[in-house]
C-alpha cells in the first residue's frame, strides 16, 4: 500500500516550484500581517500568521510524501468513503452557527482551527468520477453514465453553492467536464456542456469589458440569482477596483518588501487571502508577478505531463481531474483580480493563507506523484 522506495521516482522537478509558491506566499502573509508603522521593515519576518501558515506547510509536505509513496490504486476500495464523509461533513455545517454569516468552516475545538469542506469536496469528487468513468468505460456512450457522472458532481455542487461559496462550486464545472471527455463520455453531452460553459464566460466577459452595463442586465439575471449572487457581477465594486489599482502601482519592479503604500495601507481588502496576488503585485511589481506565472506554468505543465504517462485509464482519469482543479484556482483567481471575473473568494494555491487549501492542494500533487512514480508499474 505504502512504499517509501517509490518516492525516488516522483517528478523531483515540482519540488522547487512548490517551495517558490510556498515562499512567495509567506512574503505576501508576513508584508500585511504587520501593524503599518514607520519600523515596519525592522520586524520579524515570522509573524504570528507566518508561523500559523509554516505549520500547515510542513504538515502539507508530510502529507505530499505519504500521499506520493501511497498506491493511488487503493483509492477505489475508498472512493464511497470519502465521497459519503465529504457529503455528510458539507451538510453538517448548516447545522453549525455561521461564520461571517457563511457556512463554510467548522471550527475545531481547543486548538480552535477551522476546516472547510469544500476545499476537500473538489477533490473527493475527483476520485469519485475517476472511480465511476474507469467502471463505465464499456458503458461510456449511454445517457445513464453522464447522468450519474452529473449527479456523482452535482450534489456537491449545490450543497456548496448553499453554503452560499458561488466561487468553489464553479470550480466543479471544468473538472467535471474535462473529466467527461477523457472518459469518453457520448460527445453531444462534452459539446452541450462546453457551449453552457462559453455562454456563462461570454455573458461575463460582455459586463466586465463595459459592452454589457451591470444595471442593463439585471432584469434578466435576477430571475435566476440572488441580489447577492448578481452584485458580484458588477465591475465595479471597491474591491475590483482596489485590486487592479495595486497591481498597477506596484510598476515593473514594484515598491519592495513591505513598502506598499496602498495595499499595506489597508485599501486593498484580503491582502493574503483572496488579494494575494494584486498584494504580492504591489511589492514585486510586473516582474514579480511575472515570475509568479511562471512557476504556475511550470507547476500545471508537470502536472498535465503525469496525465500523458499514466499507465492506466483510473490513473489518467484521476491525473486529469487533478491538474484541472489546480489550475482552475489558477486561473479563477487571478481572473478575478485583474478585473476578468467577478471576485468569488477563490484561492491562489499554495500562495493563498489558510490550512484546507494549503493541506488540500499538497495532497491533490502528492496523488499526481503517486501516479507518476508509478507509471511503468502494471
Amino acid at each position: 500500500m505504502w512504499n517509501y522506495h517509490t518516492l525516488s521516482r516522483i517528478d523531483w522537478r515540482v519540488i522547487p516550484v512548490i517551495l517558490a509558491l510556498q515562499l512567495i506566499g509567506l512574503l505576501v502573509i508576513s508584508a500585511y500581517s504587520i501593524e503599518p508603522s514607520p519600523d515596519a521593515l525592522e520586524e520579524s519576518f515570522f509573524t504570528p500568521m507566518v508561523n500559523h501558515q509554516i505549520q500547515f506547510i510542513l504538515i502539507g509536505w508530510g502529507v505530499f510524501f505519504f500521499v506520493a509513496g501511497f498506491d493511488y490504486n487503493k483509492l477505489r476500495e475508498w472512493t464511497w468513503v470519502f465521497y459519503i464523509l465529504i457529503i455528510l461533513s458539507l451538510i453538517g455545517l448548516f447545522f453549525t452557527d455561521a461564520i461571517q454569516r457563511v457556512h463554510r468552516w467548522y471550527r475545531i475545538p481547543i486548538i480552535g482551527i477551522g476546516f472547510q469542506p469544500s476545499e476537500y469536496a473538489k477533490l473527493v469528487v475527483v476520485i469519485a468520477l475517476s472511480w465511476f468513468l474507469e467502471r463505465r468505460r464499456s458503458q461510456a456512450r449511454d445517457w445513464s453514465t453522464a447522468f450519474f457522472g452529473a449527479l456523482i458532481a452535482g450534489v456537491p455542487f449545490l450543497l456548496i453553492l448553499k453554503q452560499p461559496d458561488l466561487g468553489t462550486a464553479l470550480v466543479l464545472f471544468p473538472i467535471t467536464l474535462v473529466m467527461f471527455y477523457f472518459g469518453d463520455i457520448r460527445p453531444s453531452v462534452v459539446k452541450a456542456m462546453t457551449w453552457m460553459g462559453g455562454a456563462v464566460l461570454i455573458f461575463v466577459a460582455l459586463i466586465f469589458l463595459n459592452v454589457l452595463t451591470h444595471e442593463q442586465v439585471r432584469p434578466y439575471a435576477t430571475l435566476f440569482l440572488k441580489d447577492y449572487q448578481f452584485n458580484r457581477l458588477d465591475p465595479n465594486t471597491h474591491h475590483q477596483k482596489a485590486a487592479v489599482t495595486a497591481i498597477a502601482m506596484g510598476g515593473i519592479t514594484g515598491k519592495g518588501f513591505r513598502k506598499s503604500d496602498y495595499a499595506g495601507g489597508g485599501w486593498l481588502p484580503a491582502p493574503y487571502t483572496d488579494s494575494v496576488f494584486p498584494a504580492f503585485g504591489e511589492e514585486f511589481g510586473f516582474l514579480g508577478l511575472l515570475l509568479l506565472l511562471v512557476l504556475f506554468y511550470a507547476l500545471i505543465y508537470f502536472s498535465f505531463q503525469v496525465t500523458a504517462v499514466a499507465g492506466d485509464p483510473f490513473g489518467r482519469l484521476l491525473s486529469a481531474g487533478v491538474t484541472v482543479y489546480l489550475a482552475m484556482h489558477i486561473l479563477v483567481n487571478i481572473g478575478m483580480m485583474t478585473g476578468l471575473l467577478p471576485i468569488t473568494g477563490v484561492p491562489l494555491v499554495l500562495v493563498t493563507y489558510g490550512g484546507s487549501s494549503m493541506l488540500s492542494t499538497m495532497t491533490a500533487l502528492g496523488i499526481l506523484q503517486s501516479i507518476y512514480s508509478r507509471r511503468f508499474m502494471f
